[in-house]
């Protein structure tokens, strides 16, 4: 099976314009290892950003981004962000995770802690 050699990079963003460091930093590491790009944001059920015009503006600005570094943008709902990032990442073969640093340093080291037991074997790379 080939699925080994391919690397599959999962960039964990918020609807922030500043995430575009994330998606760049990302496609840095993807073009270094040969890898395909994954671009995810995970959106609770009761946040509606379609109806906040700064957070659809910035997603929409994200969108732009990912499609210039070749890569697609997926929005998900779903009220367990964790799981719904472990799911996507196993449904995809991620290799590497790209998150930004929370300006809370508990719920980055949660979220960070989640996501590295759950996920053995996946390079977790945090970006200040």
């Amino acid at each position: 099976m080939l699925s080994n050699s391919c690397q599959n990079i999962m960039v964990c963003i918020t609807q922030q314009i500043t995430c575009e460091r994330l998606i760049l930093k990302a496609s840095d590491l993807g073009n270094q290892l040969e890898g395909q790009l994954f671009v995810i944001h995970v959106a609770k059920n009761e946040w509606n950003f379609l109806d906040n015009a700064k957070e659809s503006e910035a997603l929409e600005y994200l969108f732009k981004i990912s499609k210039s570094v070749g890569a697609n943008l997926s929005v998900l709902k779903s009220d367990n962000i964790v799981e719904t990032l472990v799911n996507f990442a196993k449904e995809n073969e991620i290799t590497h995770v790209v998150m930004g640093e929370s300006p809370n340093h508990h719920s980055k080291s949660n979220l960070h802690t989640e996501l590295s037991q759950s996920l053995p074997g996946v390079e977790i790379l945090v970006i200040p």
